[in-house]
């Protein structure tokens, strides 16, 4: 991916990062409140309990929801963009983008509840859940399209190029699928 865009690339592992990040904070908070519970803490922790489960709401909005949208519009531009898997599956990871940041930016500002917004939530999620796990099977059953990899690797290697198959030394800088 870095022969497409380094930013495109280094911005999706960046955000992979972070929502793992976020992830395990979001659980830490959660294990605060169960070790709480368990060792029989007094009418101070219940405050502390609602305190971090507040917080863990707000960070599940962030790395469940924001994220998500941000790695799919980075990986999926660049996966339409170079052809490697039909193009489909990134069209399908715009789709579920847009719907699951349409829900999270609506949600709050309309205030849906209940069934409701548990009918909106499945089917926000639907579209990037399903992204998600075509993709990676996909990937496993038929890999990367061998023609799409080939026209990446036409730009031949300079010994000592920050990476490899980057730059070419009679051409320069190259970036061309063509």
């Amino acid at each position: 991916m870095r022969r497409l865009s380094d930013t495109r690339a280094m911005g999706f592992v960046g955000a992979r990062i972070l929502e793992r990040t976020l992830i395990f904070v979001g659980v830490a908070s959660l294990w605060t409140i169960v070790s709480m519970r368990q060792d029989g803490a007094g009418a101070d922790a219940a405050l502390m309990g609602e305190t971090l489960a507040a917080f863990y709401d707000r960070v599940f909005l962030v790395s469940q929801s924001f994220i998500p949208t941000l790695n799919a519009l980075l990986l999926g531009s660049m996966l339409f963009q170079s052809r490697l898997v039909p193009r489909v599956l990134p069209v399908l990871g715009f789709v579920g983008a847009g719907t699951l940041l349409t829900y999270n930016t609506a949600t709050p500002l309309l205030g849906f509840s209940g069934d409701l917004a548990e009918v909106l939530a499945l089917a926000a999620v639907l579209p990037i859940a399903t992204w998600e796990f075509s993709l990676g099977v996909y990937l496993v059953v038929k890999g990367l399209r061998s023609a799409a990899v080939a026209r990446l690797d036409t730009v031949a290697a300079v010994p000592g190029s920050l990476w490899p198959g980057l730059h070419s030394a009679e051409r320069g800088p190259s970036r061309s699928l063509a």
